[in-house]
């Protein structure tokens, strides 16, 4: 037997007659009673029985019903849960980012999220490009927002926006003002720096930059985050290279530079893992993030 045969069977036992089951199911009412004599034949057993123009249900048909109706029900809750409708998804939804993109980028982004799916249980995670993708491909997150290069295969890449990194320079009298000084090679190669772990996307670009200009950087200390790194440089302890977005506001004590003919520039993507059936509210969220930044 199968659901088809069901779905006929409870229709006939509510409408009395074929011929309206069979209008309200779309087919001919020789289509609704061969259903209905397989699946007699199938039970072994005599399910109707004509009085007239009507058909009566038999106990056993009564009693087919019951186990009918509830195999019916259980295929809705199964339709239902497999649905995958934006709004109405109310399982976790894990997204992740880096902290500097998250401060500085995202903060009306989601608030937006939350306005146009107010019920969705958002989990968002801070981390570094490399965990963002091992969570992608082991299924942890849904969705992140990453630093390109990303190489492994498994995910879908949608590029967003272009990030300018510049270099900082602590300035020791006053403050500094929103201007992006020139800074040659020479000055960069007797800095101390402040840099991103050796093990991050982040620092790979820089050290590929350096090695573009023919420096080796003297490295003084290694950190994880904008802030921090911000406040040491301010303090004096060193140069930096970070993100333009991360620098702005007003009463800093570094001095934005740039080398002359050189642009040293991140890519940021959306990265989810690569599926025939994506999820359909990490697909709305992913349109909603990349209509916001590409925008901007």
């Amino acid at each position: 037997m199968d659901l088809r045969q069901m779905e006929v069977f409870l229709a006939v036992l509510e409408n009395s007659t074929v011929t309206q089951t069979a209008q309200r199911l779309n087919v001919t009412p020789g289509a609704v009673s061969l259903q209905l004599q397989s699946l007699a034949q199938e039970l072994r057993t005599d399910l109707f029985v004509r009085e007239g123009r009507r058909i009566v249900p038999t106990p056993q048909a009564h009693r087919f019903a019951e186990h009918a109706r509830q195999v019916m029900k259980k295929i809705r809750e199964i339709e239902q849960d497999f649905a995958d409708l934006a709004a109405a998804d109310q399982r976790p939804f894990h997204f992740a980012s880096g902290a500097t993109t998250l401060i500085y980028r995202l903060g009306g982004p989601l608030r937006s999220l939350r306005r146009r799916f107010p019920h969705a249980d958002v989990h968002v995670t801070v981390g570094a490009t490399e965990r963002i993708v091992d969570g992608l491909l082991n299924h942890r997150f849904d969705l992140g927002l990453v630093s390109l290069p990303v190489t492994q295969p498994g995910l879908k890449i949608i590029p967003l926006y272009d990030e300018e990194l510049l270099a900082i320079r602590p300035v020791h009298d006053g403050r500094a003002d929103s201007s992006v000084a020139t800074v040659h090679p020479e000055e960069l190669a007797r800095a101390g720096f402040l840099l991103f772990p050796q093990e991050s996307n982040m620092r790979g670009m820089i050290d590929r930059f350096f090695k573009e200009l023919g420096i080796a950087p003297r490295v003084t200390m290694e950190a994880d985050e904008v802030e921090a790194i911000k406040r040491m440089v301010e303090a004096g302890f060193g140069y930096s290279i970070l993100p333009q977005y991360a620098l702005g506001g007003r009463g800093r004590r570094f001095q934005k530079l740039r080398v002359a003919g050189r642009r040293l520039v991140r890519k940021q993507a959306l990265a989810m893992s690569q599926s025939g059936y994506p999820r359909a509210l990490t697909v709305a969220v992913a349109e909603l993030i990349e209509g916001a930044l590409c925008e901007t």
